[in-house]
């Protein structure tokens, strides 16, 4: 049984954090639940002492749940391009109508990188990208029925919370190999599929397939690992700076591993995510950052 899991809280670098905030009320649904500024304790969990004083915002969709969005104010990141780097490529988010959100998107802060299309394994599942203001790329997906391969949660809002993390790595079995040995995630078999916003960002066919893996965690939880081109860059972040777009992902665990190398020594935190639970920060397979919150979801 997988020992990590729900996701918890992603993490994005805003370069203006009060426009992130209106576009993701606006056209997402999502609700502001807390504000304020990085405590020094908090920077220095991250390995990020600098960020001290900076200015965070938490969202949840309609205000509900526990999966939050969280967008931290940061430095522009000119270099980076969606898909053409290693680590966290995207947040999927589940929602009630993929054609709906597609529709409102139109014209919005919001680039649509992918039309909504059914998966190239299986027409049960449609689903759209686009790209936010941030350089964040989202998946919003919409199952058409209930599939007893995937523990998916309901869609209780139009546009619901995070259920998927792209995660793209070298392979997809050193993804496989970490998260299993770390976190006892069984190792999920691959796919060939179509990932026609890799492939696009990429200059490939855009019909080209692409290894992936979905693990799954506790919780309606699941990472899934693409084996990312051989052109693709590494994720390097500005001095004193989280990684641009998606920078980290929070877990919850039930126990800190022990076999982790820690950014900085675990601590507790009084405020959301955390909730007066202990954290720490590790990089895992690709080069990410995982951010594991210890105690029951």
């Amino acid at each position: 049984m997988p020992a990590i899991g729900p996701i918890s809280c992603v993490t994005i670098a805003a370069p203006d954090l009060q426009y992130m905030i209106d576009t993701y009320h606006l056209y997402l649904g999502y609700e502001l639940v807390d504000h304020g500024r990085l405590s020094a304790a908090q920077a220095e969990l991250w390995g990020l002492p600098g960020l001290s004083g900076r200015r965070y915002a938490l969202m949840l969709p309609e205000g509900e749940g526990h999966t939050f969005i969280r967008f931290v104010d940061s430095k522009p990141a000119p270099d980076y391009v969606a898909f053409k780097h290693m680590g966290w490529n995207a947040a999927e988010l589940m929602v009630q109508d993929t054609d709906g959100i597609a529709a409102r998107l139109e014209g919005s802060p919001f680039k649509i990188i992918g039309p909504p299309a059914d998966l190239s394994f299986s027409d049960k599942i449609r689903a759209m990208q686009a790209l936010g203001p941030a350089k964040e790329s989202i998946y919003l997906t919409s199952f058409k029925e209930k599939l007893p391969e995937f523990d998916t949660p309901d869609a209780k809002h139009y546009v619901d919370r995070v259920f998927i993390v792209i995660l793209g790595g070298e392979s997809v079995e050193s993804i496989n190999d970490f998260y299993s040995r770390h976190f006892n995630v069984g190792k999920a078999p691959v796919i060939p599929a179509v990932i026609s916003v890799l492939s696009n960002a990429q200059g490939l066919p855009s019909d080209t397939k692409h290894d992936l893996a979905a693990l799954a965690l506790q919780g309606q939880s699941y990472i899934e690992a693409d084996k990312m081109p051989a052109a693709t860059l590494p994720r390097i972040a500005r001095d004193g700076e989280l990684p641009p777009a998606i920078s980290m992902v929070s877990f919850i665990v039930k126990q800190l591993p022990s076999a982790l190398q820690w950014l900085a020594p675990p601590r507790v935190l009084p405020q959301a995510p955390y909730h007066g639970r202990r954290a720490a920060v590790c990089v895992g397979a690709a080069g990410e950052l995982i951010e594991l919150i210890e105690g029951a979801a």
